[in-house]
């Protein structure tokens, strides 16, 4: 279990292209017109972790299995597109199945690619972008308000409560502030969470620069840059043209030469995989053995019964302990058996909290 993100934007900004590289597939087509991308494409990708390198390493497993991310390539959004202008609502509506938004933003100049508004202008882009997602909203929340109240006006307590909350939302979107801007109080958050808005979702800024900004990025990302601060929003500056050339190099050691030469210590798939999961507040685990090394991602502040259930139904159920080794620990004594004569193993509760990088054996019975 990985995490998917939808990659959005206007028509032209590179959403396609860089979905392409970032899947090393041609999926999606990349071509020079708005609404190429017809269906929402979806390419896997295995998350480059170096602990899990190491970990085989050590066990020389039959198996090695990375955690990915998927991606979700969707059609250019519009002005207008909440109410059907482009592809509209078909659109709007795949967003609603991704976890975190991915804005990609064109910080480039090029006469060869038309910009549908014709200028170049992050800020007005991410406008564009989330006006429509509010207006989206506030249509949705509209349609449920009308049903909300009849049940309220009955005296339903549960009914009572989703009416101020969406009240509360509608006042905030109609004055420009998105939903994951606002403050809800802890019993609020699972009939926010219910109402499965656009706006709630988590965002990130893609910065799509000219290859000669990559690494500093130009004047248009760091408005964007700017922008981003001011609203909490990371930003990943990052060439999609570049990443395109980077992905056709297949052996590992080319590609890390290739961004030696390009002064760059990682590919903009391995930045925006690291954003993805900060802002998702996402960890990873490990098991490892002779048979297989596998890397499981579960959010932070998972227990060690919930940890367990990721890998199978039974683990949780009939949870015994989870005995557990800290990642350098592990590395450090050279496996499991040596961290046992250590005494370096922890046997941990149900409760325990899993940290980033454990390496756990749960022990069950069912």
């Amino acid at each position: 279990m990985g995490f998917n993100c939808g990659i959005v934007g206007l028509p032209n900004v590179g959403k396609s292209t860089l979905f392409n590289a970032l899947t090393e597939t041609t999926l999606a087509a990349a071509e020079n017109y708005p609404f190429c991308t017809i269906e929402p494409n979806i390419g896997r990708v295995a998350l480059n972790d170096k602990r899990l390198d190491e970990l085989a390493n050590i066990n020389n497993p039959k198996n090695i299995i990375p955690t990915f991310v998927d991606f979700v390539d969707i059609a250019g959004l519009v002005k207008g597109a909440s109410k059907g202008e482009g592809l509209g609502n078909q659109f709007l509506a795949n967003i609603r199945e991704v976890d975190a938004i991915c804005h990609v933003i064109r910080c480039f100049d090029n006469d060869d690619i038309t910009h549908v508004n014709n200028r170049i202008d992050p800020i007005n882009d991410i406008e564009v972008i989330e006006t429509e997602l509010m207006l989206s909203d506030l249509d949705s929340l509209e349609k449920r308000k009308l049903s909300i109240e009849k049940k309220a006006k009955s005296g339903d307590k549960e009914a009572k409560l989703t009416l101020i909350i969406i009240l509360k939302i509608i006042e905030k979107l109609e004055k420009g502030v998105p939903a994951r801007e606002i403050s809800f109080e802890k019993e609020e958050y699972y009939t926010v969470k219910l109402l499965n808005l656009l706006t709630i979702k988590p965002v990130l800024f893609i910065a799509n620069v000219d290859e000669d900004s990559t690494k500093n990025g130009n004047n248009y990302s760091k408005k964007l840059c700017d922008l981003g601060l001011s609203k909490g929003i990371s930003t990943i500056i990052m060439s999609a043209k570049l990443e395109a050339e980077i992905s056709e190099i297949t052996d590992i050691a080319e590609r890390k030469e290739f961004l030696n030469a390009l002064d760059l210590e990682e590919s903009g798939l391995e930045k925006l995989t690291k954003a993805g999961y900060n802002l998702l507040k996402l960890i990873t685990y490990f098991t490892a053995g002779p048979k297989e090394v596998r890397a499981w991602t579960i959010k932070k502040g998972t227990i060690a019964k919930a940890a367990a259930g990721k890998i199978h139904n039974d683990f949780s159920r009939g949870f015994i302990a989870a005995e557990t080794i800290a990642y350098n620990d592990y590395i450090l004594l050279g496996g499991e058996q040596k961290a046992r004569e250590n005494g370096s193993i922890r046997t941990e509760g149900k409760e325990y909290i899993v940290i980033d990088g454990d390496i756990i054996v749960f022990r069950f019975n069912v």
